[in-house]
């Protein structure tokens, strides 16, 4: 019988890492799963939207990344900002993460409800699983 492997969060692990980073660069924007409340004028939301185990130890999660700000050229900052952070992630913490492949290059998408600039893109992850005791 085969090990049993499980997979870390992807969204969880993604939105530790940008956080830290970006706190690192000295930018105090939300990252998570949801639009806060209240709503701030710059943050970054991840969804997971597919994606497929590659192989008995790898996880390939889609994630779509949301950037939003108070003008489209602020969105498309913090939108270039992430994808650089996102591009760089391999390696970190003991390599977890040990690939990042864009599937979907920035573009502008106006949030329907607020009207609040957004730039959109989504990436690949490769995450490293780790196998379950017994």
């Amino acid at each position: 019988m085969s090990p049993l492997v499980s997979f870390p969060d992807a969204v969880a692990v993604v939105a530790t890492y940008l956080h830290e980073q970006l706190a690192g660069r000295g930018e105090n924007v939300p990252v998570g799963t949801r639009v806060p409340s209240p709503r701030p004028a710059r943050f970054v939301r991840l969804e997971r939207i597919g994606g497929t185990r590659l192989d008995r130890v790898t996880d390939r999660p889609r994630i779509d990344v949301h950037c939003w700000a108070d003008s489209e050229e602020a969105a498309a900052d913090l939108a270039g900002v992430v994808r650089a952070l996102l591009f760089a992630m391999p390696g970190w913490r003991g390599a977890v993460a040990y690939d990042v492949a864009e599937v979907g290059g920035p573009n502008t998408l106006p949030d329907p409800e607020s009207d609040q600039p957004r730039v959109v893109f989504a990436v690949e992850v490769s995450l490293r699983g780790a196998r379950l005791s017994p």
